[in-house]
């Protein structure tokens, strides 16, 4: 009996919990806006959910840069070591066990972050954006406080994750952005101009698809292809893949571009022509006609006019800007090369043979 009795106290318990759920109604019987609101509200809810995450790490990186500058002021005015900073690493650890980041190691990086960023007004505005480990990337692959900023700009702009950041800076990104040769400033708006210049760079760095040479544009073709994402990251942010060696049929003439991107922020297509030589001024000219053709054929309306990147080998600045005085189609020209040329050491300087000698003995 006492089991009978359990049994249907068990039941009558399941029946008061499952009587607190309300069953889901059938679509069929949602009123019509309903999922225009629901879309709505996943938006507002995921945008709120971000607000607090970005809150909590802008509150986070303005702590260690406070923390950094006691470490500062205590070290400057009464000489503290890097004993007292493993002391207080425990103490702090044991004061907040619960919370992370209080380690020796990264104390000493807040003492780096404030003496690196040392107007807390830039801090609060821009640094405390990125994660701490951009932050730690930044310390430890630059030294110049501009370049620094300029990398910490665009990682807050395109998201950069820290390997991204990394590959980056070790890739020297801040001295190829912009510095494609093109006829922008002569045939866009002074806006869109200055957006297409620094969307393209000088050279392009496509050593990922090995350090072999390729000696026809279709190798490099599908070198890139095979290495889709790492030339998309290369190209840089806004870049979408449209096709390979698009058909545009002219007047019963075939022609084939070799790569179509169209890029988001400029609004419109980009048509990219690879060569395995240097830079020939009748490139120009066929690549000046396949952006006629696009536009005709493939521009809508509310697309801006088509731009051109070529890239080359190498090339001649002079000779680039003589090709492309007059023209009326923007255009950017770029070199490309297959890996990446470090400068030597400091202190290789002067002891290692230049390559016009080593050519020099060989010849001889």
């Amino acid at each position: 009996m006492k089991r009978a009795d359990s049994n249907k106290r068990l039941v009558k318990g399941r029946a008061r919990v499952e009587a607190r759920f309300t069953a889901v109604p059938s679509k069929t019987d949602l009123p019509e806006d309903y999922a225009v609101t629901l879309g709505e509200l996943k938006q507002r809810i995921a945008g709120e959910r971000l607000r607090v995450v970005l809150s909590a790490n802008i509150a986070m990186i303005v702590l260690y840069w406070d923390i950094g500058r006691i470490i500062l002021q205590r070290q400057a005015k009464e000489g503290w070591g890097a004993r007292v900073i493993d002391r207080l690493s425990g103490d702090l650890r044991q004061a907040f066990p619960d919370m992370k980041g209080l380690s020796p190691r990264n104390l000493k990086y807040m003492r780096a972050f404030t003496e690196a960023w040392p107007d807390k007004a830039i801090v609060q505005r821009l640094i405390a954006q990125l994660p701490w480990r951009q932050n730690i990337a930044l310390l430890e692959r630059l030294d110049n406080r501009d370049t620094r900023l300029w990398y910490a700009q665009k990682t807050v702009e395109h998201g950069w994750s820290q390997s991204i950041l990394r590959m980056q800076i070790e890739r020297a990104a801040h001295e190829r952005q912009g510095k494609a040769v093109s006829n922008f400033p002569a045939v866009l708006p002074p806006t869109d101009s200055d957006m297409a210049a620094q969307v393209f760079k000088d050279p392009y760095l496509f050593d990922f698809i090995g350090t072999a040479d390729p000696r026809r544009e279709r190798e490099v073709e599908q070198a890139l292809m095979d290495h889709i994402q790492r030339f998309l990251l290369e190209l840089g942010a806004g870049f979408a893949f449209m096709g390979q060696q698009v058909h545009l049929e002219v007047e019963s003439q075939d022609f084939y571009l070799d790569l179509l991107f169209y890029h988001v922020k400029l609004r419109c297509y980009v048509v990219v022509e690879l060569k395995a030589v240097p830079f020939d001024p009748a490139f120009v000219g066929q690549l000046n006609l396949y952006l006629s053709a696009v536009d005709d054929l493939m521009r809508q309306s509310d697309d801006k006019p088509t731009i051109g990147l070529l890239l080359c080998r190498s090339k001649n600045k002079m000779v680039v800007e003589y090709a492309l005085r007059d023209l009326k189609k923007p255009i950017g020209v770029a070199s490309w090369e297959t890996k990446l040329v470090k400068s030597l050491p400091r202190q290789f300087k002067g002891v290692l043979p230049s390559i016009k000698t080593i050519e020099k003995e060989l010849s001889g």
